[in-house]
């Protein structure tokens, strides 16, 4: 019979592999945005809000944090680079007022970032404190990136259109956060259980705005889009 551990240990590679999936899910809108040389109505919201989500996971996982936690910085490691890799690309086909956006953010997430690692080690001088601490802070920020897609939403409902909300962003999301609810579960850490339930929520309510609006989206492409295309 196999152990929770064992079981805890194959639902979290499991959760990784979703959750790659998860982070290349946004591949074929920078396809787009690539081959238009334009943003268009995109927004960077969403991987703004993954880059400071993913590396306060990296800083929660780490053995001084919380010890037995690999799974959980190996995914986020490689979330971290992956989401880097996008907004690169969308601040160079940016307009300047979006490019100045995605610099700013950043440079404040950066020394977000900076300040919690000095403060956690400085502060708190065990794994329990550090894991409360950071623990906290990763459930306010995931929050804040399950949040980032409202906006998303919001355009979805004013225009009754579903076409800059990726279906696939929004099923990898769901099934995700569905697995590491689990993987939370198997040994209780109230840490990934609740920002997984709000990310659960989150991307349960997105597929339902698709299946909604699929039908009312105009998918053709429109005449200044044409044009965006081949400028």
């Amino acid at each position: 019979m196999v152990d929770t551990e064992t079981t805890r240990t194959i639902v979290g590679v499991l959760g990784n592999i979703l959750a790659l999936g998860l982070f290349a899910s946004p591949i074929p809108t920078f396809i787009k945005i690539y081959q238009a040389k334009s943003v268009e109505d995109f927004k960077p919201d969403p991987y703004l809000a993954t880059v400071l989500n993913c590396a306060l996971w990296c800083i929660y996982g780490l053995p001084f944090v919380h010890p037995d936690s690999y799974l959980v910085i190996s995914i986020n490691s490689a979330g971290l680079v992956i989401e880097l890799i996008y907004l690169i690309i969308f601040f160079i086909y940016s307009p300047f007022s979006k490019r100045r956006k995605i610099i700013i953010a950043l440079v404040i997430e950066t020394i977000f970032i900076i300040c919690v690692v000095v403060i956690a080690l400085q502060v708190f001088h065990t794994t329990k404190d550090r894991s409360m601490i950071v623990g906290i802070l990763c459930i306010i920020f995931n929050i804040v990136m399950y949040a980032s897609p409202l906006t998303v939403m919001r355009m979805v409902i004013r225009t009754k259109s579903v076409k800059y909300m990726p279906f696939t962003l929004s099923l990898a999301n769901f099934c995700d956060t569905v697995v590491w609810m689990i993987y939370s579960l198997l040994k209780f850490d109230v840490y990934i259980l609740i920002p997984n339930v709000l990310g659960a929520f989150s991307g349960l309510v997105q597929l339902i705005l698709y299946a909604i609006y699929y039908r009312p989206t105009q998918w053709d492409t429109t005449a200044r889009e044409t044009q965006l295309f081949y400028a």
